[in-house]
């Protein structure tokens, strides 16, 4: 896009402040947004509630230096063992997947835990510390998906009845909002 997507009008609220406030209402300890491209407008114009909000000042690598300034900051407290990895441009992940997630990692003991919706994987994705550090070493555009899809052992697949969740990608996905 040629704006920054993350505020998009959604509802009446910039499209990053309903994601992050769908993430806050998952069973989870604490939320961390990273933001690179556009970073000082959305500071300005986002209500990030209690998410703690760290800048990637390489995000013109691509997703993946999102993912290292995310994780790299995780790994500093060890409180954590897992993080779901969601991304800001998709509010309307259904309520009970991250929790169906979070039991099949329990379920299954696994490291990476992907939601199959249909029979399409998406997200959010749950990753488990040992993870991180393979998270860390990807780089340019590269999620976690590649990496994911080369070591099968690694993950458990949840499974899902309904579509992917919308995300906004380009000018022609905004009249999916509410």
């Amino acid at each position: 896009m040629a704006r920054p997507k993350q505020l998009l009008d959604w509802g009446g609220r910039p499209l990053l402040e309903c994601s992050i406030a769908a993430v806050s209402s998952w069973p989870v300890d604490e939320v961390v947004v990273v933001l690179g491209a556009y970073a000082e407008d959305i500071l300005d114009r986002v209500g990030f509630g209690t998410a703690l909000v760290v800048i990637n000042p390489g995000w013109e690598e691509g997703f993946a230096s999102s993912l290292r300034v995310g994780f790299d900051l995780l790994t500093r407290d060890s409180r954590f063992e897992a993080a779901f990895v969601a991304l800001g441009d998709q509010p309307q992940i259904p309520p009970e997947v991250p929790a169906a997630l979070l039991a099949g990692a329990e379920e299954s003991g696994r490291p990476a835990i992907v939601p199959v919706y249909r029979y399409q994987r998406g997200n959010p994705v749950l990753v488990a510390r040992p993870l991180w550090g393979q998270l860390m070493s990807l780089s340019g555009d590269a999620g976690a998906a590649s990496l994911l899809q080369a070591h099968p052992a690694w993950v458990h697949e949840v499974r899902f009845d309904f579509p992917t969740p919308a995300d906004i990608d380009t000018p022609d996905d905004v009249p999916r909002r509410p």
